[in-house]
């Protein structure tokens, strides 16, 4: 299950958008942007985030972040921010920034 004080902290950094939606996915809780998997409140803890490909390696060096693995394999342009490194509320807002502008950037889906 994934963590409700984390869930109800990202909601008021993707309020400002009017099309965010909500959608239980993977354990945790998504929020999409124009249908896109912007960033989760992860059922593992901490968040997955949506990150511009060409920064993932830089975003990678930040305290907290690991690459998100599926199935052994490490997914490109998805992060892993542990729990810890979003207690601060201008780290949550940083991390969910990046995967919320990212996703916004990409054409909506139908």
């Amino acid at each position: 299950m994934f963590d409700d004080d984390l869930a109800r902290r990202i909601r008021p950094l993707v309020s400002r958008r009017d099309d965010v939606v909500e959608k239980k996915m993977f354990g945790g809780l998504a929020f999409l942007v124009g249908g896109h998997m912007a960033v989760a409140a992860s059922g593992r803890g901490g968040l997955m985030v949506r990150v511009p490909p060409e920064r993932h390696d830089e975003l990678l060096a930040e305290p907290g972040a690991a690459p998100m693995e599926m199935r052994g394999r490490s997914t490109p342009g998805w992060l892993r921010v542990e729990a810890g490194a979003v207690e601060d509320d201008d780290e949550l807002a940083h991390w969910v920034g990046i995967g919320v502008d990212h996703a916004g950037s990409l054409p909506p889906k139908e």
